[in-house]
């Protein structure tokens, strides 16, 4: 069986070429052959008696006609900070190490259930998805899905890793500042942070409720497109990229001296040019206050939730978690106040700019500012590079997508591409995806053809 993405997966589910069970038990294989790997820590938690129990009724549904739509019936790796019935949400932290089953799935877990997808297991994450790396966890760092000798990217590490390797064609994870965009930047796939506010969040660990988001990763953009199309109550409205205006960032933080990244920008430039694209550039002054704002919005959020654990024994943290958690213990409140109004302000001062001003549709840049790095890293010398250039993004609440350069680098380039189209609102009103899809195929280097045709 050799079917890995999600529309050849979907398609031949659907045309009863594959079964679900078959395909469930063959990923559960694939899990399997994980054990004495350097990926033997990615998966969190399984039960395979319920993902087969699951499949099994997929399969008595498909084969009575009743198909639900392209998830249906196909296997999904879920982030370790979010709830799935019947399994201990761990978080990859000792702190949590004996944590009873979770009572019910999250709300997204339960969307992806009423659209026919089955959840094969819970995957590793950077402790509490509180850092970018992927390193710290209970069980150990996760290794790149191709080169175990270098780091994943985080906090979704191992559901980048399981995507990456072949093993499910989509799994969710969450994304608070870079925490979806960044493991796919560094693996080669594709992440989907949509806008605030588009996937629930409830049954989902916190890490700052101001800025996670709940995401989705890929092995491309068409499939990211179907997932997301798939998903109950999101519409997706159909983008030309032809008359798109398109904003290039330049200046500070998005300098580039990668001579590979600045060449991956600029054909991804040229490709958006000659399919009818206007392509600009552009600056965000507002980068360096949005850059401070953050970290103590997302830090005193984080420790309010840590508190009482934090402060009765601080040694069950990994030590790059605690230090963290640490420096926000004397936090003021009005200091916490006065960076989450500062953010409040930016969000409606720079989206009013880039929106009406400088009639942007979409931003482009690239996703970090590291492309590998050893496992061996100080977490802590990672986090600006990894984190700087999607932070500003998370909390301006836009829909942005992390996609692979075409040509094949050594270590894969991660370009970003930023949905700035606003739309009437309203539940299944996703305008500013919708045009992050059409530009990351684009980029992607996916034939006309296809892009015609496809329907993310």
């Amino acid at each position: 069986m050799d079917v890995v993405n999600l529309r050849d997966t979907a398609s031949a589910l659907a045309k009863r070429d594959l079964t679900a069970t078959d395909h469930v038990r063959h990923v559960l294989a694939e899990l399997d052959a994980l054990d004495g790997t350097p990926w033997a820590n990615i998966v969190a938690a399984r039960n395979d008696a319920a993902a087969l129990e699951s499949a099994a009724r997929a399969d008595a549904e498909l084969d009575a006609g009743s198909w639900i739509g392209p998830l249906h019936g196909v296997a999904v790796a879920i982030k370790d900070n979010i709830d799935v019935a019947g399994i201990p949400t761990r978080c990859g932290s000792a702190v949590l190490a004996d944590a009873a089953p979770a009572r019910r799935d999250a709300r997204i877990v339960e969307q992806l259930r009423e659209a026919g997808a089955i959840v094969v297991a819970k995957t590793h994450l950077h402790e509490f998805a509180y850092g970018p790396t992927g390193l710290v966890n209970a069980a150990g760092p996760a290794s790149h899905p191709h080169d175990p000798t270098l780091i994943s990217g985080g906090s979704s590490s191992g559901s980048a890793v399981l995507v990456g390797k072949g093993i499910v064609p989509l799994a969710l994870g969450t994304d608070t500042g870079c925490s979806v965009r960044t493991p796919a930047a560094l693996c080669g796939i594709v992440g989907l942070k949509p806008s605030s506010g588009a996937l629930p969040l409830d049954g989902v660990f916190p890490l700052s409720t101001t800025f996670d988001h709940v995401g989705l990763l890929t092995g491309d953009v068409l499939d990211a497109g179907l997932a997301w199309g798939a998903l109950p109550g999101v519409a997706h409205l159909r983008t030309p990229v032809s008359g798109l205006r398109v904003g290039v960032l330049r200046g500070g933080v998005w300098e580039l001296d990668d001579p590979e990244v600045v060449a991956a920008v600029e054909t991804a430039c040229r490709t958006l040019r000659d399919l009818g694209a206007e392509v600009v550039d552009t600056t965000l002054p507002e980068t360096d206050e949005i850059l401070a704002a953050y970290p103590i919005v997302t830090g005193s959020e984080a420790y309010e939730t840590h508190q009482r654990w934090f402060e009765d024994d601080p040694g069950r943290y990994r030590p790059a978690t605690a230090t963290l958690l640490a420096a926000q213990a004397d936090r003021p409140a009005s200091e916490y106040l006065r960076a989450l109004r500062t953010a409040e302000r930016l969000r409606g001062e720079v989206l009013r700019r880039l929106r009406r001003t400088e009639r942007l549709d979409a931003l482009l840049t690239v996703t970090t500012g590291v492309r590998s790095a050893p496992v061996d890293s100080d977490p802590a010398a990672l986090r600006g590079p990894l984190l700087q250039r999607c932070i500003p993004f998370s909390v301006l609440g836009v829909p942005a997508l992390s996609v692979p350069a075409p040509d094949g680098h050594d270590h894969p380039v991660g370009l970003q591409v930023v949905g700035l189209t606003s739309g009437p609102g309203g539940h299944g009103s996703h305008p500013g995806e919708s045009t992050a899809l059409a530009l990351a195929l684009a980029v992607e280097g996916t034939p006309t053809d296809q892009m015609r045709s496809a329907r993310p």
